[in-house]
Order: C-alpha cells, then structure tokens, then sequence
C-alpha cells in the first residue's frame, strides 16, 4: 500500500478547492520495484489513477503504476477542474457523465474530500447559429437520460449574478455540471487503487517498453526492469515520447499546447461555490467561481505550440505569464462580466495541455504491440473523461473489447502518417481553437492537407475539385461548375440548406440518367494470398459470408465478432484460385489490418500485402457507364456479359491490367475501375473524352453519399459498428450459416436468429418537413415513436430522387414493452425525427425494401398527366 502526506503547495498551489498535493512516504524512491506485475502503468495523472482505480475494481491484481515525478503533479494539478458533459459527440458525454457521477460518490467511499460542487454550467449563445447548436446538443443528451433546458437570457441573469446578457439569444442550461479539485480527486482514485492492491512509485521513469513477438514482455525503468504482460500508456505530454522508445514504435499522435487562465482575490461579496459554470463559447471564455473569486480561461485562435522538440524537463512546472496574449480573453471576460472591471488579479496561470488531430482523446490497444493500451490527449477534458476513460479501457482490457461504441476515440483510427511533428505542431495550432468555435455540419481541417492525394488531384483541382480529408486522404466533395464563385461556396457554412445543394443535386441527376465518375482512390485496399487455401481458410473464417465462390466473382460481408457485430464490412474479390482483394473504408486502413493479422496463422505460404497505394480507383455511375466502357475495351459491358458483382481483368484505352468491377457502392447501375498508378491518368482522360458524348461530368462524395443513403446503404462507422450485427440492420442474406466453416460470430448470430433483436435498423423519410426553410437533420438527432423516444439516426441525406430527406437510424422498444422487435414494430409506429427540438413526422421502411421509388416515380406521373390535363 501506499501512504500518503498532505504538504502546502507554496505561492504555485493547486487552482482548485484544495491546496493539496500528493506525495508518498512510504513508497517514493525508497522502496524496491518488483521484477514482475500483470499490467505496468505509465502516468500518475488523474488519468493514470483511473484505469489504476478501474482494473483493480475488476478484481485485476499485480497491477504497478509508476509515475516519473509526484502524483497528480502534471496538468492534473493545474486543471480547472470543471466536469462538463457538453461534448460534441455520445460517447464523450457519457464518459464526462460517468466521471461526475464517479467524483461525487469517491468522497464516500475512500474518506478523501474531492472538493465536489454540483454548480450546474450554463453554454451561452451570442448568434442563431450558436443557439441551433445548443439546441442539437440538448437533443442528443436528452437521448442519454441527461438532465438539460434550453433557456432565455432573462433566466441565464437568475442563475448567474455576474453575467451581462445584452448580446445574448439563449443559452444551455445544465444543471448536473460539477466543479472539483483535480489533485484531491487524483488523490481519492489512487488511495482507492491502493486499498485493492495497486503499487504506486512515485519518481520513477519508464525508458522504454520491450516487446518479444509483437507482445508487451516488460519494461526498463531507471530503476530496474519490470516484467509484464500489459502495458498502460497515459503519459499525457509525454506520452508521444513514450511511444517512440519502445522497441517497437508506437504512434501516439498528440502535441502539446499553453492554456493560460486567470484568477482572481475574492470579490466584494465574495461568488458562490456553488454559481455555474460560464462556458461562453462565442467569447471564447470559460468562468467558474474559485475561492470567492474566479478562475476563467480560454481557447484563443492563436495558440502557442510547445515541447514540439520533445521532452525537456521532468515535471510540468507553471511557465511564463503572457498578459499580452490572454488579452482578447480578458476583453472577452470583462464584456460578458463588467462588473470584474474593479476586481483584484491573483494570479494569471500558464500550463500545457495536450492535443489530438480531430480533437478526440486517444484510447485502446496499438497495432503493433499486442498488449500495449494508450489512454491519452485528452484535449483540456482529461478531468470530465477521465473517470468515463478509465473505465472503459479497463472494461477493455479485462474482456478484451470495447463495451461502448469507442471507434472515434479508437487510437487504430490513426496511423503512422499523423505521427510526423510538424504536421502535428501545425494541426494542434488550429484544434485547440476549434474546441470553442462554432461547428456547422460538414466542417473541414484546414491544416496537414494534401498529405495523401490521388495521382488525379491536379487534374480534378483545376475542374472545380472541392476537397474534405479522410485518414489523411484529399476526397472531392462536389466540382463547382466555372463562373461559381468558389470563395463564397467555401465561406458557407449552415444548418439549413447548404449552398451546395444544386450542385450535388445535378451531379445526382447525371449519375441517374447519363454517367459520372468518381475519383475513390481513398478506399482501403489489401491483397490476400497463399500457395494453397490458407487465404481462403482464413476468410471464410473471418468473414460471414461465403467466399468460396468462382474466380471473379464479388462478395460483400462482414467481418464479425464473438459477438456477431461488425468488426469490417467490406467487398471481396477473388482473383484467382488463392488471391483475393479486399475492399474496406478508408478509415479502415489500420483497424482493418490488425483485425486481420490478429487472425491470421503463421504460416510462410500466406501473404497479406497492403495494396492501397497501388491502385488508383474510378467509379462510373449511370447507365452510360456501360457505353463509355464498352467503346474503350472493345467488349460489351451489358449484364448479360458483364453480370453484377463481378471482376475482370481488362485493358481500357492503352493500359492494361485494370480490374473492372460491376458495383458502384450506390445501387446504381456501373463500374468500379481499379487502376495501377501509373495508368491512372490515361484511362481518366480517356473516359472523359469518350464520355463526353454520353454527357459525362466528375462527382464528388456528396452525390455518392445521397444516392447510398437513398438506397438504404449502411455504411462502417456511422451505421454499423461492433455492436450492430447483419440481423440487427436486415443483411441476413449476408451471412451463411450452412457454409462448411464455422465463421467468427456465427454461434452469437445463431442465438439472436433464435430469440430475435431487440433493435432494427430503419429508413426514415421525413415528411411535413420543408427543405428550404426548416433545419436539416444530419446525424444523432433523436427518433420518436408514438411519442417515445425510440433511437438516433446514425447518418441522414437529402434525396433528389425522392425529393425529401432520408435518415437511416436504430429504433429499440420503449421500456417495460417485450424486447424483441419484430417488422409489425416497425410498420404499425408512427414516427417523428427531433431536430435542434423541432419534430418532423416521418415514414419508417425497413431494409431490404423495394415499393419506395416505385410510388415516388407513380406519384411524379400523376403529378405530370395532372399538370397536361389542366392545360
């Protein structure tokens, strides 16, 4: 066990309720390490201390945390100590809810005063644009159980004594909100952790981790070696160096920050305790009461990057004041609190926080070290997650899965490609102002682009091309015809109808009735093969599908789970007798791999090759598609020649070798070209000057994302997770219970097929629902069903064809009804979308359907034969 003294900080203390700090008097420098644990943890931070709390409240034992300096006394100590969930995403606000609740019973349950306030926060709105966002938030936390109102300025001047509220529209309240002391927190996880048998050493320093196989075996600390089977990364500002000294490097994208706040000497009458939390996002300002006084901080937009040439020091001390560069948040404070204008300063704090690329926390185990689990960059939330944090990477570790949707903040959604330090030095300069700024659907990173481009991207530049990255990769969202204004195009940003709308919408309409093409070179793309059937062995056990089929042919299924979830969904292709090629999201590229590999038996005669950069991959969409080819190859690409979901290796214009494949990834009809490199450019301008009798013209993502929803697509990511099985979303017909292997998840499957689902994955057409003027749904806005909250939708699109809005979400029965839903569920609901608090009805289908275009196609002949009678 360790045992503890509370000492008196000095002038530099804790900016919390409690001027403690935490350091061991038994097991500091002094007493030995032992030469083996189960699991080593890196980082005594609050984060650190709740995945320590966590495994050990899972009954795991030997269980080491080692932490370089004293406990809590890196950005731990200097936190604001504000517990928030407004987060923009589900996954974060449930862990920001898990943390309060986890902060307010420790008290409790260790004897340790955490310094816990449930002040309640209130998230103003300085504009409409702001006010609609709030309004989405408090839809989406409504889903969660979470306690929130939206509110008029007159009320933000009842809860809030300070706050100037002429410029305000309306606000966020939410009453649930907390402030703490971040040390005495860290404190009460790591005296808990003691208690079930965690060792903490302070002041010892982990050089790097050693890896046999690709397994965690140990790691070398300046104190000696510790053998173990996991290691724990949460490392916070170091925790990018950390990875890098491992045998095997370990990529840990975050970058390090100065976040600078102010204090203030008690007022005159001295602030609440318990006064709510200030998040003035349009000002840039957080306020929340401290001592008598306040603590108020910020997100500027010109951040101050550091540590970029790495570590230089072994604690986090308070750096320099910087008065000149707080000044437009002081301005910020003084215009939404005039009255502070006379108040006495304390102090003004400069600390470092850590940053990720998208601004999403970086958990889970890496790719290439089997036992190595990451829990870091927290992006200045690391109080608010790192109880929900914590958790769940020990629920993690223990069952050997995710037991929530994790995959935002899943560390396999990077790879090595955002490990470079300047691309993370210039993404962190734009992030850390990101946090505050005001987020309209479909924004888009301006920094570290063009990293990863087509061999097509000039070409496609120059015609209009506008761009949006994913993993890195440039993907053209529309083309803007010439004589557009593209500045005012680019500078749009709403959440009513996009300027974009007419664009996409004759991009569609050409996909529909003549032929675009789609530059897709982005997919994630992988080669099996063997010298045997080792690669088919090793499909048809990953996948539900059957992938025995002839040479050629195309097959879509998923790679699932022990629990019949999707792990992959994904197109494959047999190529010959023993090769396959496998198509995957583009976000896929490494979870993909590892799942893969994870799988995949050591055997010399079997080959797995990543082939994404190999190949450049165009999609003809339309029913000209087939002329365009037909007149390029000299063969006829009709279905009775070309049948679907079928490959051949064909020469198109000069080059040969191109695999033409009949999908489209859309349901319309047409072909996928995948491309080497090097002809990537000839067979692009030589579809375009064939096509162009055919009226053929480029399309971006947009239009492909219309035309999928449309169709009832779903796509990994945002539809399908591993949570989501084929039963759950109506692609039964995917799965192949009879086939001669026994498939991972088959077993799982077979038991739902048995007791059946208990959600469904639907269709919502909105109706009573104004496209022009009304706000557009997106994605996450709640479903109702005869009143009750029902599901969320998990993507939405506006679709040309049908002219209406389309969502595609999952819908559960309401509690106390039977679990199971059944079609007759579905069919007999009637159903309405919540939109920033406004409801649309909407019409349910269930998947696979056929009957929806038919009627809109009758339903635009009457509507035609009408309009002729009446002239």
């Amino acid at each position: 066990l360790v045992f503890y003294r509370i000492c008196c900080w000095g002038a530099r203390r804790s900016l919390s309720c409690s001027p403690r700090r935490l350091t061991a008097a038994a097991e500091g420098n002094s007493a030995p390490l032992p030469s083996q644990a189960r699991v080593v943890i890196c980082g005594g931070g609050i984060v650190g201390t709740s995945v320590a709390y966590h495994l050990a409240k899972l009954g795991w034992t030997e269980v080491v945390l080692l932490e370089q300096g004293r406990l809590g006394a890196g950005t731990t100590r200097l936190c604001a100590g504000i517990v928030s969930v407004a987060k923009p995403i589900f996954i974060e606000s449930k862990m920001a809810d898990y943390s309060n609740t986890l902060y307010e019973r420790l008290e409790e349950e260790t004897g340790v005063k955490t310094g816990y306030v449930r002040t309640g926060s209130l998230c103003l709105a300085q504009n409409q644009d702001r006010f609609i966002s709030l309004k989405r938030l408090a839809s989406r936390l409504k889903v969660l159980g979470i306690n929130c109102s939206v509110i008029k300025p007159k009320e933000v001047a009842k809860l809030h004594p300070l706050v100037n509220i002429h410029d305000l529209v309306g606000a966020l309240h939410l009453p649930g909100d907390a402030v703490v002391s971040p040390p005495d927190v860290c404190h009460a996880l790591a005296v808990a952790a003691a208690s079930h048998g965690v060792q903490i050493h302070e002041r010892t320093s982990v050089n790097h981790v050693l890896v046999e196989k690709g397994h965690v075996t140990g790691v070398e600390t300046d104190r000696g070696p510790i053998e173990c089977e996991y290691f724990v990364n949460c490392a916070g500002q170091w925790a990018y160096e950390l990875g890098q000294v491992s045998e095997v490097k370990v990529s840990v994208p975050l970058h390090g920050c100065e976040h600078f706040y102010l204090l203030t000497k008690a007022l005159e009458p001295p602030l609440q305790p318990s006064t709510p939390v200030l998040m003035d996002m349009d000002g840039r300002i957080y306020v929340r009461a401290w001592q008598g006084g306040i603590l108020s901080g910020g997100f500027e937009k010109n951040p101050k990057p550091i540590f970029t040439e790495g570590r230089n020091q072994l604690e986090i001390q308070n750096m320099q004041e910087d008065w000149d560069h707080f000044e437009p948040m002081l301005s910020a404070l003084l215009r939404r609190m005039p009255s502070l204008d006379s108040c006495e300063i304390h102090q003004l704090v400069n600390c470092p926080e850590s940053f990720t690329p998208d601004m999403r926390c970086l958990m889970g185990e890496t790719t290439g070290v089997h036992g190595y689990f990451v829990l870091a960059g927290m992006n200045s939330s690391g109080l608010s997650f790192a109880g929900g944090a914590g958790r769940y990477l020990a629920e993690w570790m223990t069952f050997g899965y995710p037991t929530d949707h994790i995959w935002p903040l899943d560390i396999t959604r990077f790879g090595n490609l955002q490990s470079s330090r300047t691309f993370l030095r210039h993404r962190v300069m734009e992030v850390m102002p990101l946090l505050y700024e005001l987020k309209v659907p479909r924004w888009d990173f301006q920094t570290g682009r063009q990293l990863r481009t087509s061999p097509l991207y000039d070409r496609l530049d120059t015609q209009g091309a506008r761009w949006m990255e994913k993993h890195g990769f440039e993907r053209a969202k529309y083309f803007v015809p010439a004589g557009k204004d593209l500045l005012a195009l680019d500078q749009s940003k709403t959440f009513y109808k996009p300027d974009w709308f007419d664009i996409v919408g004759a991009e569609v309409k050409c996909c529909k009735e003549a032929v675009c093409v789609i530059d897709m070179s982005s997919f994630t793309k992988f080669e099996l093969s063997s010298t045997g059937d080792q690669a088919l062995e090793l499909l048809q056990h990953l996948c539900a599908n059957d992938l025995d089929v002839p040479v050629g042919h195309i097959v879509h299924t998923g790679m699932l789970n022990e629990r019949g979830g999707y792990e992959n969904d994904c197109s494959v292709v047999r190529i010959s007798k023993n090769s396959f090629f496998i198509i995957s999201p583009t976000d896929q590229q490494v979870r993909c791999w590892a799942w893969i590999k994870k799988h995949m038996p050591s055997d010399p005669q079997l080959h797995l090759e990543d082939v994404s950069w190999k190949y450049t991959a165009l999609n003809l969409i339309g029913p000209r598609a087939m002329d365009v080819l037909s007149e390029l190859s000299y063969v006829s690409m009709t279905p009775e020649h070309f049948p679907s979901l079928f490959c051949k290796e064909m020469s198109v214009g000069y080059a040969n070798g191109i695999r033409v494949m009949s999908m489209t990834h859309t349901g319309e009809p047409g072909f996928m070209l995948y491309i080497p490199i090097e002809y990537a450019l000839h067979v692009y301008n030589e579809v375009m000057s064939v096509g162009q009798k055919y009226g053929i013209r480029n399309a971006g993502y947009y239009a492909l994302r219309s035309l999928r929803i449309e169709k009832f697509f779903a796509f990994w990511g945002q539809d399908l997770d591993t949570f989501t099985t084929p039963l759950e979303c109506g692609r039964e017909f995917r799965v192949k219970f009879d086939k001669d292997t026994d498939f991972i998840g088959r077993a799982a499957l077979l038991k739902q097929r048995q007791e059946g689902v208990s959600r469904r994955f639907i269709m919502l057409v909105l109706e009573d629902h104004d496209a022009e003027l009304d706000l557009w749904p997106w994605w996450g806005e709640p479903i109702y069903r005869n009143g009750e909250l029902a599901g969320v939708t998990t993507s939405s699109a506006y679709s040309y064809t049908l002219e209406r809005h389309v969502c595609l979400g999952f819908v559960s029965p309401p509690p106390g009804a039977p679990p199971i839903i059944t079609p007759d569920f579905i069919n007999r609901g009637d159903y309405e979308v919540d939109i920033a608090g406004q409801r649309y009805p909407a019409k349910a289908k269930l998947y696979p359907f056929s009957s929806l275009f038919t009627q809109q196609r009758r339903r635009k002949d009457d509507m035609e034969l009408s309009n002729f009678q009446g002239k």
